[in-house]
């Protein structure tokens, strides 16, 4: 089973793929979102949740996403025809960093995938591009909540602290309009959930040949969650408008 499969065996119970609740997701989808018919842009969008999320409750709203999972795509697009919101909806299975469209889109949403850019900034920056005039982006990322051992380091990578990762994003040119920093109930929900999602469908099907190796999964994950990183790592999603003065959109970007 490829890193893919696991993943989408993990969040069959925690679709949106980050630690927030879902009144957390329906809040920063209202900050976030200038007008009711918004063009909307997730890079890095797996099963597309965000989208769903977002044009179940606005019916002139219509969405973008991008994922290089071909099968969290088909199911966003399963769960667009079950909500009767699949004529609003494209997907794309391609990179994220590579994906140009003609049209500009009024909110990019990128949360939990800037790995596909290298990072935070690079994201905004990549996000940017896509931006219409007035537009916002809705970027979520770890931070340290305090010092990290050298393990939390080698098995999450590098980030900063809040202080510093703000810091650094309205160094780049951006304004924070809004956040919401997950909490220990959010963070704690989340890595049960993707334990626990994974580790049921293992015992549930003992007769899969992939049934150890999810179980194995499941098991090293919770423990360098509750051994490594519980206690250090925090998770924040930002509305972000680029700062007075900087176009957001670069000139002749369009379809590659």
């Amino acid at each position: 089973m490829n890193r893919q499969e696991l993943s989408t065996l993990a969040h069959r119970r925690h679709p949106i793929a980050a630690p927030l609740s879902d009144d957390s997701v329906d809040a920063l989808l209202d900050e976030a979102l200038p007008h009711e018919d918004a063009r909307v842009l997730d890079l890095g969008c797996g099963g597309a949740p965000w989208l769903l999320r977002a044009l179940s409750s606005r019916p002139r709203l219509r969405a973008t996403g991008v994922d290089v999972s071909a099968s969290a795509l088909r199911r966003a697009r399963e769960d667009a025809h079950r909500l009767g919101v699949q004529d609003r909806l494209d997907v794309h299975q391609c990179d994220a960093a590579g994906f140009r469209d003609p049209e500009p889109f009024d909110l990019v949403i990128s949360v939990g995938a800037t790995h596909a850019f290298g990072g935070l900034l690079p994201t905004l920056e990549a996000a940017r591009t896509h931006l219409a005039p007035g537009g916002s982006i809705l970027v979520g990322d770890g931070y340290w909540e305090r010092t990290p051992s050298p393990e939390a380091v080698e098995l999450l990578g590098e980030c900063d602290d809040l202080a510093t990762t703000v810091e650094s994003v309205t160094a780049a040119g951006w304004t924070p309009v809004h956040a919401h920093l997950s909490t220990r109930r959010e963070l704690d929900d989340y890595e049960w959930s993707w334990t626990g999602s994974l580790a049921s469908w293992a015992l549930d099907h003992p007769d899969h040949p992939d049934s150890d190796q999810a179980l194995r999964t499941a098991h090293a994950h919770r423990t360098e969650w509750l051994r490594v990183y519980r206690d250090c790592f925090g998770f924040a999603c930002f509305v972000l408008r680029p700062t007075g003065g900087r176009e957001p959109r670069e000139e002749g970007a369009g379809v590659q």
